[in-house]
């Protein structure tokens, strides 16, 4: 809609022109990872990981993780994606987040404004992985992954429609 004045374009044209140039950037940052969706759902509450010790090795000897491929495919492809957020621990403090459930909470009541606070989830278990391998397995155990992926996609469906609608 524009305005009947010469060169002035109306606050609603400019917000539904950037709506829809940001839920075209969403989709294409989150395409790559729809294809984990069937994966993520049918292994939610598994490990997705188990331990490997050395069958020559004594009782004192470490046992290490080794964790399923799919669920490092994941981890790596995520952890180069631009839907990490180094600095997930704020979204963390600024929220309060700190139970398993507050995070299901916040992830199944998330809308486009939220997309943040949904990076920092997902960012927590991805990246924070890299220094405590069990959050890898643990977003994968709480079905933090599947959440977020989920929660991102109805995002962005409820969005390309109604911008599409419009």
């Amino acid at each position: 809609m524009r305005s009947k004045q010469k060169g002035v374009v109306c606050f609603m044209d400019q917000d539904w022109e950037y709506r829809q140039q940001l839920v075209e950037e969403l989709k294409q940052e989150t395409a790559s990872f729809w294809r984990y969706l069937p994966w993520l759902e049918k292994n939610a509450g598994q490990t997705g990981s188990t331990y490997y010790q050395d069958p020559e090795s004594t009782e004192h000897s470490l046992k290490f993780p080794v964790y399923d491929s799919t669920l490092m495919g994941f981890v790596k492809e995520m952890s180069r994606s631009s839907l990490m957020d180094k600095n997930y621990r704020y979204v963390y403090t600024r929220n309060r987040i700190k139970t398993h459930e507050e995070e299901r909470r916040i992830i199944q009541n998330a809308d486009l404004k939220d997309w943040d606070m949904l990076r920092g989830i997902l960012s927590k278990y991805v990246l924070g992985g890299r220094t405590k391998g069990y959050l890898w397995s643990q977003g994968l155990q709480e079905n933090i992954y599947y959440l977020v992926l989920k929660q991102m996609q109805k995002i962005i469906e409820y969005w390309d429609k109604s911008i599409q609608m419009e």
